[in-house]
């Protein structure tokens, strides 16, 4: 959990107890030890705090205390209970440079590196883009969405993940915010990411559909649910850019926006992104057994500091002027290093694989 779990204090006859986290489990949850739940859904927790926690009584499921070894089963609602107030975490402006493609005054087009965390979270208070935002720009509008840790998002109408690199735009003002939040909803945007997956794709392009939610097994994760019985629908159209033996450089157009949608999609046709330590491509998937060649992916990897994925281009209407608007981004240089070793390799492969 993200704060150590205190004992209740035993000179006082009654502790007030704050929630902190609640969960409805959904009716497909297989059963599961509460322990293992949380510490796979609960950003930064540990089994051990956990189960300090159950045997303090700050761990409910349908309002009645249990033990840490408690399976969880489907319609339950846990409830995690701390002596102390859930923090509110105030929005400090930061001095951090921005890769500003485009400003007005309805809107900001910034290049996010890679490794850039959008908005404060758990074990993230500090050095994110909305950081950076609330110290270049001041009065940006706040999205109230209401959730269980309360955050603040300035302007924020969609996101990127911290390892994605690329393009994201920012809503200057509260009737932007919503016109720019409408046509996300509605799907009135281009956008396009390029990806590096393993393997090399059968077909020169194609679409992928399949409900995306979280999964049942670890719910930091997502996965497709074939049969819709659970999640919401995704769309992702892909095409191949360059083919390099092993690995693919693709497109992809996105024509909804869920989470990890498209590092789950590639996951799901057996084609994960390369390095995507949470979807299975951060280990050797396809090639040969040659010493040298498991050494290149090995340093390939080490160009990444997680999935080669870069939100390539992004296109809309303007919200205010009506004009049809553009922006297209460059790979940034470890994404373009990493494109140049599997090309250098692809060329001289037979001879490295003949030399091992």
């Amino acid at each position: 959990m993200s704060e150590d779990v205190e004992p209740p204090d035993t000179e006082q006859e009654e502790q007030e107890l704050y929630e902190h986290h609640r969960f409805l489990i959904p009716k497909g949850q297989e059963l599961l030890r509460i322990d293992k739940f949380l510490v796979n859904t609960i950003a930064n927790s540990t089994r051990t705090k956990i189960q300090q926690a159950a045997e303090e009584g700050c761990i409910q499921v349908n309002g009645k205390n249990i033990k840490p070894n408690y399976r969880i089963k489907p319609d339950d609602v846990i409830t995690v209970l701390l002596p102390h107030p859930v923090r509110v975490h105030e929005l400090l402006p930061e001095n951090i440079p921005l890769n500003i493609f485009f400003e007005d005054d309805d809107i900001i087009i910034v290049n996010k590196p890679v490794n850039m965390v959008v908005h404060p979270g758990f074990g993230n208070y500090e050095g994110t883009l909305m950081n950076a935002l609330v110290y270049h720009f001041q009065n940006l509008p706040v999205n109230n969405k209401q959730s269980v840790e309360p955050e603040l998002r300035p302007g924020l109408v969609h996101r990127i993940d911290k390892n994605t690199s690329g393009i994201i735009v920012i809503a200057k003002n509260e009737l932007t915010m919503t016109r720019m939040a409408k046509k996300f909803f509605e799907r009135d945007i281009d956008r396009t990411y390029w990806a590096l997956v393993w393997g090399d794709m059968k077909e020169e392009s194609g679409t992928i559909e399949g409900n995306i939610g979280r999964s049942f097994k670890n719910r930091k994760l997502r996965t497709v649910f074939p049969k819709a019985d659970f999640g919401k629908p995704a769309i992702t159209h892909w095409k191949v850019i360059e083919r390099l033996g092993y690995v693919t450089l693709v497109e992809c157009k996105l024509e909804t926006g869920r989470t990890h949608q498209i590092r789950v999609h590639m996951q799901y046709i057996n084609h994960p992104l390369f390095n995507d330590n949470e979807y299975g491509g951060d280990r050797i998937l396809k090639g040969t057994t040659f010493t040298k060649y498991k050494q290149f992916v090995e340093n390939c990897f080490k160009l990444l500091p997680g999935q080669a994925l870069h939100a390539k281009s992004l296109g809309f209407k303007h919200p205010t002027t009506k004009k049809y608007i553009h922006f297209d981004s460059e790979l940034p240089e470890n994404f373009t290093a990493l494109l140049e070793k599997w090309r250098h390799y692809m060329k001289y492969r037979g001879d490295e694989e003949r030399a091992d």
